[in-house]
């Protein structure tokens, strides 16, 4: 039988695991974050090479899908890469976002959008054509992961210190979390250093649970709502598909936070968009979704699919949860 050796590799954890094409699962493990953003390409490599060792070794297909592979040439440089570590005498690489959106949809196609550290969107149609975005931040036009929720805390809060802005609850709310009194004395401290910017993520669950009785908060989610509604309109539309029956699936730590008002408000305006869109957040974790591509890749029937699916959530439930799950 083949084996696949299946990745999936996000900013703060990564996942890999080998699968068998009847679905059988062989081995999982997790690991630390292998963004090549951060850790650049050949420490990536370095971290899922310790993973894939620890897991069992090769296989005959390897898929390989992490956050910050985000356009062709870098698909490219990666691939380049991973084949040469001699893992798999195929390989397949791409973007973290299709390992959600095939995780979440039995179809195989859909739209998914992700929202953890930052936010992305891909779109599959049934015909095989791929869109997606460049995800590369406020450059490319983006507004929606942990960092910006948490940075649109902190304005709040700091304009509803010195008058500027509406009487906020995360005044206080968002220095506290620090341990600090004021949101002047957090500025000081991000300016300084003494605190890291990226930890402003934290500040994402907070502003959630402050959004009911808080207009400021609210109005925050309700933003976060409308971008997510705006990368899946855009990719159907680009797709030619709002008018047909299909999945919209919903990943990353901000999405699965079960905030009602977040998941209300997209599932609103979604439907405005097109009246057979149907909104569901991920029940699996996105490294099935890796490794379900694969199985895909070498034919396999339905019931390879369905026992894939329940052995590897079962085995990723099984690793339990980070101490700390960053956004």
């Amino acid at each position: 039988m083949s084996v696949v050796v299946a990745v999936d590799g996000g900013n703060s954890k990564t996942h890999v695991a080998c699968v068998r094409d009847d679905g059988t699962v062989l081995g999982v493990v997790r690991g630390p974050g292998s963004s090549p953003h951060r850790l650049g390409v050949e420490g990536s490599l370095d971290v899922l090479q310790a993973l894939i060792d620890d897991v069992g070794g090769h296989g005959d297909l390897a898929v390989l899908l992490l956050a910050a592979i985000d356009t062709p040439d870098e698909e490219a440089v990666y691939h380049a890469g991973a084949a040469a570590r001699g893992w798999a005498p195929r390989t397949i690489v791409g973007n973290d976002t299709f390992a959600v959106l095939r995780a979440g949809s039995e179809r195989g196609w859909g739209v998914a959008v992700t929202c953890g550290a930052g936010i992305n969107c891909v779109g599959v149609a049934p015909d095989g054509r791929r869109i997606r975005f460049p995800s590369l931040g406020e450059i490319s036009g983006d507004w929606g992961g942990g960092q910006d929720v948490g940075l649109a805390a902190l304005w709040a809060a700091a304009r509803s210190e010195d008058g500027r802005g509406p009487r906020t609850s995360l005044e206080s709310l968002v220095p506290e979390h620090f341990g600090v009194a004021t949101p002047a004395e957090l500025a000081r401290a991000l300016h300084s250093g003494r605190v890291a910017l990226r930890r402003l993520a934290e500040l994402a669950p907070l502003t959630f649970a402050a959004a009911d009785g808080d207009a400021v908060a609210g109005e925050i989610v309700d933003r976060l709502a409308a971008e997510v509604v705006a990368m899946a309109r855009a990719a159907l539309t680009r797709l030619d598909l709002t008018r047909d029956a299909i999945d919209v699936v919903l990943g990353g730590g901000l999405l699965q936070s079960g905030s009602a008002r977040l998941l209300d408000g997209i599932e609103v305006g979604l439907s405005r968009v097109g009246p057979a869109i149907a909104v569901h957040v991920s029940s699996s974790p996105p490294v099935v979704g890796s490794a379900l591509v694969g199985l895909d890749e070498l034919g396999a029937g339905p019931e390879a699919r369905a026992r894939l699916r329940t052995e590897l959530t079962e085995a990723v439930a099984r690793l339990g949860t980070p101490e700390v799950a960053p956004l």
